[in-house]
């Protein structure tokens, strides 16, 4: 930190440095003035969130003492996550209040509110949150903890060409991210589109046929247990999958949360190894290999297939292309679920085995380079997030 900066705590930097006001359902209304909570807070934007939006009445206001927040102020989230964040209050329009666990910040005229924000950002000031947060359960700060954290005070000239500075820099850096992220979505939907692509284009001598006739053995899975979720069925030697594992799975499943013992494995069924699982609930359609023998519930489908008659990883991928239209035919507001016969009736397109085995090798290798071409995307959203928190340590240690 230069020399002519000081150190002021927080509190003593604020002309209003106080919390929300503590607002029931029952003190709420469907317009009115706007009830800004902790949800509309980002890191370091706001989230306007317009269509979930609550209010209450001007009564309301004047009878519960609400403070008023306006544009300009700052509103810091006390709960997670993280601890912290804030954000500058955008002119929306409305009259606006806070709940009781965001913390409202209006600074002296020596404090730029953008200066402040851009700090609240930064690792120090993360660091020093966390050394005041308290909360077995869930991690909070309290406002005196808040108030007493130290922040730089550079001249007010020096805090605006500071925020001169990392304004350009962070708009730099949005545009960049936007753009990987752009670059991600692409070749993902690329891979997905070259997959459907390719299904469609059926050629000479394929044939409709459902995924019963080219399997050894095709249904659903077992946990119709009695008692039901009954502890006793855990912690054995018997891997039990859960449709989070076939979803996060990336096409081999190689990991498992859960196991059935031998009471477990009565109740149940053991799938052997290179079993295509199918999910049915939740994440419907997503699909994945057992590289193990494996139990799993109703919820899922499992498909041994039969490999004279077809290519597991081929049915695997053929599976994945019909994703969208699985989902379309899916039923249930609360959870998406679809029922064994729409796998059971559904004709799916196939090749000969030694055709199915050259498609695979194709989409083995356009896969692998859509996965290289993802990890380079991902690394540089990550490199662009890491460049952020570096040019904020240089700006509050006095060196931009």
């Amino acid at each position: 930190m230069k020399q002519n900066w000081k150190k002021i705590h927080l509190k003593d930097a604020c002309k209003v440095f106080t919390d929300g006001n503590w607002i029931e359902s029952k003190d709420q209304s469907t317009e009115g003035i706007r009830l800004v909570q902790t949800g509309n807070i980002g890191f370091g934007y706001f989230k306007d969130k317009e269509d979930k939006s609550r209010f209450i009445s001007e009564d309301t206001f004047h009878r519960l003492k609400c403070t008023e927040i306006l544009p300009g102020d700052i509103l810091v989230s006390r709960l997670p996550d993280p601890v912290g964040k804030s954000c500058i209050i955008p002119e929306i329009n409305s009259k606006m209040i806070t709940g009781v666990d965001c913390t409202i910040i209006r600074p002296k005229d020596f404090l730029a509110s953008e200066f402040l924000c851009y700090y609240q950002m930064s690792n120090q000031y993360l660091k020093d949150v966390q050394l005041g947060v308290s909360g077995a359960t869930r991690e909070r700060i309290s406002r005196k903890n808040l108030g007493l954290i130290e922040i730089p005070l550079p001249p007010l000239p020096e805090q605006q060409r500071i925020v001169s500075i990392l304004d350009e820099a962070f708009a730099a850096i949005a545009v960049a991210k936007t753009n990987a992220e752009q670059n991600l979505k692409n070749a993902k939907e690329l891979f997905d589109s070259y997959l459907q692509g390719f299904f469609e284009k059926k050629g000479k001598g394929w044939e409709e046929k459902t995924l019963k006739q080219i399997s050894k053995d095709f249904g659903r899975g077992k946990s119709k247990h009695r008692p039901r979720n009954f502890e006793g069925l855990y912690g054995g030697n018997y891997p039990f999958i859960q449709t989070g594992d076939i979803r996060n799975c990336n096409h081999y499943i190689t990991e498992y949360t859960q196991t059935y013992n031998e009471l477990g494995l009565s109740q149940s069924k053991l799938w052997p190894s290179g079993t295509i699982c199918i999910t049915i609930a939740a994440n419907i359609a997503e699909t994945g290999v057992l590289t193990f023998d494996a139990c799993f519930p109703d919820s899922v489908i499992g498909l041994d297939v039969n490999e004279k008659l077809a290519d597991r990883d081929f049915v695997e991928y053929l599976l994945q292309s019909f994703k969208v239209k699985i989902q379309s035919l899916s039923n249930g507001a609360a959870q998406q679920n679809i029922n064994m016969g729409t796998f059971e009736n559904e004709l799916f397109p196939f090749p000969k085995v030694d055709k199915q085995k050259q498609i695979v090798q194709k989409l083995d290798a356009l896969s692998a380079e859509t996965k290289r071409l993802e990890a380079i995307y991902q690394q540089k959203i990550l490199d662009l997030e890491e460049l952020k928190k570096s040019v904020l340590q240089k700006a509050f240690n006095g060196e931009l």
